[in-house]
C-alpha cells in the first residue's frame, strides 16, 4: 500500500504521562500538602494498584466492581472520564479531600507528560514527506495544549478526540472522521497505537496499523522510528 497519511495514538504513542509517584507529589504540592515518607509509598502502591493514573497503562488491573462499568465507557464525555479516575483515585486513603480532585487537574497539565524521544523527529519527517498526520484519541479532556506546549502542535493536521464524539476506540467512526479532515482515504492511511484492541479498530474501515509498546519514555528511545520505514 501507499501510505499517505498516518494517524498517531496519543498517551503511550506520541506521549507518556508522568510517574505515579511524580504525579501525587505534584498534588501535593499543589494543595501545600505533605505526606511522610511511608505514608506516600503506601499511597503511590495504592494508586498504581488500581490503575488510578490516567493515561497509565491498565494492562493486569482488575479495576472495582463498582466502577469497572463506568471505566469501560470513560471515554465517552468529560464528567464519565473525571468521575471514574476520581473514582478510582478514592479507593486509596489520603489525608485531604482535595487531593482527588487535585489529582485529575495534575494529569491535564501539559507538564505532565513527555514526549517519547524519537517523536518529534517522526514527526518533521513525515512533514518533510508531505505526509499529512492526525491524532485520534480515547480521552475526555482537550489535549491540545500538551502538544502546543511541547512544540509537537504544528506537526499535527486534525485531532480526533473520543469525548467530543460521543464514542470510543475502537468505534471506527472516529478512524473516519480523522481520515476525512485530512483528506485521505483509510486505505491510503497507517493508524499507530499502543492498544491492540482499541486502536485495531482503525483496520475495520481499511487502515493499515502498527502497534508500539507502552512503555517509558527512557525505556523506549526509539519506539517510532521504524515506520518511516514503511512510507
Amino acid at each position: 500500500m501507499t501510505i499517505k497519511a498516518v494517524l498517531f495514538d496519543f498517551s503511550g504513542t506520541l506521549f507518556r504521562i508522568e510517574s505515579t509517584a511524580s504525579w501525587l507529589r505534584a498534588a501535593l504540592d499543589t494543595t501545600q500538602l505533605t505526606l511522610p515518607e511511608a505514608e506516600f509509598d503506601r499511597a503511590v502502591a495504592g494508586l498504581d494498584a488500581v490503575g488510578a493514573l490516567p493515561g497509565g497503562s491498565t494492562q493486569h488491573i482488575d479495576f472495582p466492581a463498582h466502577l469497572a462499568g463506568l471505566m469501560a465507557v470513560r471515554d465517552v464525555d468529560a464528567q464519565r472520564h473525571r468521575a471514574a479516575y476520581t473514582g478510582l483515585a478514592r479507593e486509596v486513603p489520603l489525608p485531604d479531600d482535595r487531593l482527588y480532585d487535585a489529582l485529575y487537574e495534575r494529569h491535564m497539565a501539559p507538564e505532565a507528560w513527555l514526549p517519547y524521544p524519537d517523536a518529534l523527529d517522526v514527526l518533521t519527517a513525515l512533514r518533510g514527506r508531505g505526509v499529512p498526520v492526525g491524532v485520534v484519541s480515547n480521552i475526555g479532556w482537550d489535549l491540545r495544549p500538551v502538544f502546543v506546549e511541547h512544540g509537537l502542535d504544528p506537526y499535527i493536521g486534525t485531532y480526533v478526540m473520543s469525548y467530543r464524539h460521543g464514542v470510543q476506540k475502537p468505534d471506527a467512526r472516529l478512524f473516519a472522521a480523522a481520515c476525512a479532515d485530512l483528506g485521505v482515504a483509510p486505505a491510503d492511511t497507517l493508524m499507530v497505537g499502543d492498544d491492540r484492541r482499541s486502536d485495531a479498530g482503525a483496520a475495520d474501515i481499511g487502515c493499515a496499523v502498527r502497534f508500539v509498546d507502552h512503555l517509558p519514555v527512557a525505556q523506549r528511545p526509539d519506539g517510532l522510528r521504524p515506520l518511516l520505514d514503511l512510507l
